[in-house]
């Protein structure tokens, strides 16, 4: 098993992976994929089974706190230097799950966003993975208002002490 970046070449795999996971109303499509990789490629995180992309974790970094639907459409809004890493999708190809591989694309993103001296990580998901994610130490906010393919979503997040606490205190 490998976890590297995505580049602009593994946007067909990308794809197809994303196309396994999720219903078409919240799928991302190959146009919103490649201007993701192009614009923040070192935050979208591939698992390869020897050669095969079986999964893949992306987000943007923002210094805004909260994970927007604006934010799945417009790659343009990532800033390098912002205290949130945002989690977009976590997947994992149906064949491979419950074996732990999903996990370690977590663990790798909250890792580099710690090692990069984020805030912390955000997500929004659905009431079924509340308790997956909190296993990670994600705190659940509540009620996202985001209605990302018509669905309901909660907001967690995962902060990091005391820079969460200044990226807080900066926006006020």
């Amino acid at each position: 098993m490998e976890i590297r970046r995505a580049f602009p070449e593994d946007l067909e795999a990308v794809t197809e992976v994303e196309a396994a996971c999720f219903p078409p109303r919240e799928a991302a499509t190959r146009e919103q994929f490649a201007e993701r990789i192009e614009r923040y490629g070192n935050h979208f995180l591939l698992l390869f089974d020897g050669g095969r992309l079986i999964g893949f974790i992306d987000g943007m970094v923002t210094d805004l706190p909260d994970l927007t639907d604006e934010m799945y459409a417009r790659a343009d809004m990532h800033d390098e230097s912002g205290a949130w890493q945002m989690i977009f999708g976590l997947n994992t190809l149906p064949a491979y799950r419950n074996r732990g591989y999903a996990a370690r694309l977590v663990k790798a993103l909250v890792r580099q966003a710690d090692e990069e001296n984020r805030a912390g990580v955000v997500l929004t998901c659905k009431d079924r993975m509340i308790p997956y994610y909190s296993r990670f130490g994600f705190l659940n906010e509540g009620p996202s208002p985001s209605e990302h393919g018509g669905a309901a979503w909660h907001q967690m997040r995962l902060t990091f002490g005391r820079r969460a606490e200044a990226a807080s205190m900066a926006k006020e």
